[in-house]
């Protein structure tokens, strides 16, 4: 079961639900990181590609490249981020890759003009203290 948290994150079992931002903020960008509170390697890219959101690791499943600095191509009606360091491709639906890598995705949803995204930490736009110390 469900429970709202008082900064309008919504914990359950798998991970809580965490307000990102207002949708029309976030629209204005292709790729936002969204800083991870159990730190760099945690973190997760906020994609908006043709209407869309869609969230997964930040970093390449390879060797950790930025897939927000990556390019997004369609091939067969799937969207695809290929990862700027060594062109690795993810699925931004599913994360399943044309090698056996894949990278973890995160459910999104939109509630009253808010992004929320449901991961097993909080997540924020702003650098969190964990990351100022590594």
């Amino acid at each position: 079961m469900a429970s709202s948290c008082e900064d309008g994150d919504t914990q359950t079992e798998e991970g809580s639900w965490s307000l990102v931002g207002a949708a029309s903020v976030l629209s204005t960008k292709r790729c936002r990181l969204l800083h991870s509170s159990r730190g760099h390697g945690s973190d997760v890219g906020l994609f908006f590609v043709r209407g869309e959101f869609f969230a997964m690791d930040a970093r390449c499943a390879h060797a950790g490249g930025p897939l927000c600095d990556g390019d997004i191509e369609e091939a067969d009606g799937v969207l695809k981020v290929f990862c700027p360091w060594h062109d690795y491709d993810f699925d931004l639906r599913t994360g399943e890759s044309g090698t056996k890598l894949k990278q973890q995705v995160y459910q999104v949803k939109l509630e009253d003009g808010n992004v929320f995204v449901k991961h097993p930490s909080r997540l924020s736009l702003k650098t969190s203290p964990v990351d100022l110390k590594s």
